[in-house]
């Protein structure tokens, strides 16, 4: 498992201590079971600061001793782990047909995972806020239950997220400036801890790169296939979110001015020729009903059908001229198709390959794979929960209780 894409270091500034406790942190979560020892001689911290950061992740219920190793030169050693069993970090994806809650503990362990139906698309800003709170409290409920208290909430949404956490435009939920995270706290009646709010796709990257077969890719796109499609990026081991927070649109490059038309108003995006509405007749659908389509779309093509295989075809040849144009702008290591791709990786990979070797400028496509993911239609939840690891691991740690 790869952690935090915000690395701390030993610095030598007034919140030194703070600092340095993440860094002890990150070193345990990277390298357990591990002693005061080995962090000592890691990190380039002294014996004796060691020995008080590392109390003080005890106390915080952060780090626990495990029992002691003999396999080294000298005296046996007490060994240590990652605890976190009093934590739960929450992350929600809001989708036009579906929401997803993931909680997972301080080791990224899936604590609960759900999905329900969700009419994004055919409600209010302020009705779907609302049913997203409710959804909310029955997580923290939950974890409350289970004696857990909550790091933080991220709110993934298939839009443009500023910085702020206002949701600018989302044109598949019919969304314009929504003050999504304050208005997501006000109806939690302030809970307590941080609700933070980012783009789906970028949540979805960061759950790749923590914990995906991909993890630890240093240059990775992540493609989300859902009604919408968004890329999240990351660059030399960071989530890059542009200057104000609105990179990875590639849904909305124009591939053809005659094209369909998009849910933005324009002809001919990427999202209308090689989105899933380009797959399926119908795609104002609840998840249950885009599965039960995709699945007779699998069958049909596992048949040999010709008109569902032309489809495919046709789909993959154009989300192939989209990937194309990533690798020729970032040359990523890897593109990783998500969402409702996943299940048509077999018929769509070729095609993708395809294209993009015709297209890309780079010798071997600069060494660019594209593969699906393998961590389900809840990537961007789990990436909610995992920038809040990604925030203790960065020195925002729960106070001692």
């Amino acid at each position: 498992m790869i952690t935090s894409t915000t690395d701390p270091q030993p610095a030598d500034f007034a919140d030194v201590r703070a600092t340095n406790l993440a860094v002890v942190l990150r070193f345990v979560r990277e390298h357990a079971p591990c002693s005061r020892a080995d962090i000592a001689a890691s990190t380039g911290l002294n014996k004796a600061t060691v020995s008080s950061l590392v109390a003080d992740l005890i106390d915080r219920r952060l780090v626990r001793e495990t029992g002691l190793t003999e396999n080294r030169v000298g005296r046996p050693a007490t060994m240590l782990v990652l605890d976190g069993s009093p934590y739960a970090a929450i992350g929600i994806e809001i989708n036009v047909d579906y929401v997803t809650a993931v909680a997972v503990d301080l080791s990224g362990e899936r604590l609960l995972s759900w999905r329900r139906s969700f009419a994004g698309a055919t409600v209010t800003a302020g009705q779907a806020i609302a049913g997203v709170a409710a959804i909310v409290r029955r997580v923290v409920n939950r974890m409350a239950k289970e004696e857990r208290q909550v790091l933080g909430l991220t709110v993934g949404v298939p839009g443009l997220v500023g910085t702020d956490g206002t949701v600018r435009i989302a044109p598949n939920l019919g969304w314009h400036d929504v003050d999504l995270s304050g208005d997501l706290a006000k109806a939690l009646r302030d809970p307590g801890f941080s609700v933070q709010v980012d783009n789906d796709a970028n949540l979805a990257a960061l759950a790749e790169h923590r914990f995906g077969a991909q993890a630890g890719a240093a240059n990775l796109v992540y493609l989300t296939g859902e009604i919408g499609v968004g890329a999240g990026v990351i660059l030399d081991g960071r989530l890059r979110r542009g200057g104000q927070g609105y990179a990875g649109e590639i849904g909305h490059i124009q591939l053809d001015p005659l094209g369909a038309e998009c849910r933005c108003g324009r002809l001919g995006c990427l999202e209308a020729v090689a989105g899933i509405g380009a797959v399926l007749e119908h795609a104002a659908l609840s998840p249950a009903e885009v599965e039960v389509e995709l699945d007779e779309v699998v069958r049909l093509a596992r048949a040999g059908d010709s008109r569902t295989l032309n489809v495919l075809g046709t789909v993959g040849r154009n989300l192939g001229k989209g990937v194309a144009v990533m690798a020729n702008l970032l040359n990523p290591d890897v593109v990783i198709l998500g969402g409702y791709y996943v299940p048509l990786a077999p018929w769509l990979l070729p095609e993708v390959e395809a294209e993009m070797r015709g297209r890309t400028i780079a010798p071997d496509v600069g060494g660019c794979r594209v593969v699906a993911s393998t961590l389900g239609y809840g990537a961007a939840a789990l990436g909610g929960a995992a920038r809040v690891l990604d925030s203790v691991d960065s020195g925002r740690l729960p106070r001692i209780s």
